[in-house]
């Protein structure tokens, strides 16, 4: 997955305003106690990403 169809599907599911305020804040264990920003940062897969903000946070499948 490329980080533009990350960025889009994390905007789609959050709001504009609020994707990246949760990428920056949001810590999760499931990432190594990272946000989603410090995950890519640290070299995670976008894809990888994905799949645990879409289990952590409920995301439907349709979504997904």
């Amino acid at each position: 997955m490329r980080l533009t169809v990350f960025w889009e599907r994390m905007t789609e599911y959050f709001g504009a305003g609020y994707a990246d305020t949760f990428a920056r804040d949001h810590v999760m264990s499931e990432l190594g106690g990272r946000t989603v920003h410090e995950a890519l940062a640290a070299g995670w897969d976008a894809k990888d990403v994905w799949q645990v903000v879409c289990s952590v946070m409920g995301v439907p499948r349709e979504l997904r």
